[in-house]
């Protein structure tokens, strides 16, 4: 679901590269049209010869492949007059960071897939054409796009871009490990203290003391933080979660963080939870290879965890916080967002007719069963095959019944923040800090919250 390359480097550029890229912008396109209007579908016919989409993308292994066959599939449907080129650009941050290079070029993609937490980036650049503008011109209906998920999207009550590859956030459980407990593993922890509580029972050492399976174990990411927020229905940053207006700093530093990153770190210190660091993949491997019960990740790496993994994987709803919270998980993954300025009419629109097809049900059945992101049109859940793959990994009915289930609020929508990978990596400092005991964790994160500000007001400052 994550690109933790993302974090790391973006968090270097994504400050000061709203000036850079609005300084770029033009208030029209080559052709002298608005950049926020929607061109009609009279523009390709309009259009003299194939109309060409570039198309740049982080898709890689299998989503790749199954991202080509649709891309194939859709050129073939409309061969002599449009024909998109997918072109893989690298990680989620390379492709922002090749994106604003772009920009200051005058050689943007047609089509652009960005991830979830480059959302404020993309809209502060005045660069694309908002998804709102051809829906409002087309009075195409957004009925069948999950709720939540166009919840993530959609800013100032308009679409911003079309959702396309998105995930959710589960809790995975070594079932046989829960039996061997004499726990039963259809009855799973609803909250983190829950999961405390399992995790003494679900810890095993051998003759020699040695820890052979612990209780607990995810990456150290800041996304699982803002999670246990989000599900306690508080908002991560002010402003409505950057919904009602640009946000001014952040809010983690609650008494609900600071009960996630101690209720944490206790679980560390008390032999509990293994610590496998910020890398995902070690965390991933900690759990296939059975060295932990409970683990935290998204939907994303269901199928290939089902297939690894020698015992039997079990999944529960994300944990709440706290029971009776009313709030819900955050979506991730990627939108698409069609440039503006240096295309013509005819390419924008090229562009929205593939994101349209992209979004419909067939195509978004073949993406689901064939790569495990979650269907962002929820018609695709009816489609034979879509039934038939939800049968044989009935694991992933957990995903939909928690997509389902939760209300589209700011804050189930998620933080917009234009330097979210640095407040992510803030936050993922101080658990550091507070698993170590170099601080507590309120301090830990009122601390994070402080040293981030600078890099917010910055940010808010170049963009205007």
């Amino acid at each position: 679901m994550t690109s933790r390359g993302w974090a790391l480097r973006l968090a270097a550029t994504v400050a000061t590269a709203g000036l850079a890229l609005t300084a770029c912008s033009s208030s029209g396109s080559s052709d002298g049209g608005d950049t926020s209007a929607a061109p009609a579908a009279s523009a390709l016919d309009q259009a003299k010869g194939v109309t060409t989409v570039t198309f740049w993308h982080s898709m890689t292994g299998q989503n790749a492949t199954v991202l080509n066959s649709l891309v194939s599939s859709f050129n073939t449907a409309h061969q002599g007059k449009i024909e998109v080129k997918a072109l893989f650009q690298g990680t989620y941050d390379d492709v922002v960071t090749k994106y604003k290079a772009s920009v200051q070029q005058k050689a943007t993609p047609s089509l652009v897939q960005v991830y979830d937490v480059g959302t404020r980036f993309m809209i502060d650049s005045k660069q694309t054409v908002p998804a709102q503008a051809f829906v409002d011109r087309d009075k195409y209906s957004l009925d069948d796009l999950e709720p939540n998920i166009r919840n993530y999207y959609t800013v100032g009550g308009k679409l911003a871009s079309m959702p396309f590859n998105s995930s959710m956030p589960l809790l995975y459980l070594n079932a046989d490990a829960f039996k061997a407990a004499g726990l039963d593993p259809a009855q799973p922890p609803k909250t983190l203290g829950e999961i405390a509580d399992l995790a003494k029972k679900l810890t095993v050492k051998d003759a020699s003391g040695q820890t052979t399976r612990y209780g607990f174990g995810a990456a150290i990411y800041g996304w699982f933080v803002e999670q246990l927020i989000a599900e306690a229905g508080q908002p991560y940053c002010d402003q409505g979660n950057g919904r009602d207006g640009k946000a001014a700093k952040v809010l983690f530093d609650s008494a609900q963080g600071a009960q996630v990153l101690q209720t944490w770190a206790d679980l560390v210190k008390g032999g509990y939870a293994v610590n496998t660091g910020r890398t995902t993949a070690d965390a991933q491997a900690a759990f296939k290879a059975g060295r932990v019960a409970m683990h935290l990740e998204s939907t994303g790496v269901l199928r290939g965890y089902t297939e690894a993994a020698k015992f039997t994987v079990a999944t529960a709803p994300f944990p709440q916080l706290a029971a009776g919270d009313t709030g819900g998980p955050v979506i991730g993954g990627a939108s698409l967002w069609i440039d503006g300025p240096g295309h013509s009419d005819a390419e924008k629109r090229a562009s929205w007719e593939f994101a349209k097809y992209l979004d419909a049900p067939e195509q978004q059945a073949v993406w689901h069963t064939g790569t495990g992101y979650f269907p962002v049109n929820r018609k695709a859940l009816d489609d034979p095959k879509d039934q038939a793959w939800v049968s044989k990994y009935p694991q992933f009915r957990t995903a939909i019944d928690e997509l389902h289930s939760t209300k589209p609020t700011a804050a189930t929508a998620g933080c917009l923040l234009g330097v979210m990978p640095q407040a992510r990596k803030g936050v993922e400092t101080a658990l550091e800090q507070v698993i170590s005991g170099a601080k507590p964790a309120q301090q830990a994160l009122t601390d994070a919250a402080k040293a981030l500000q600078p890099a917010i007001d910055g940010y808010n400052s170049s963009v205007g």
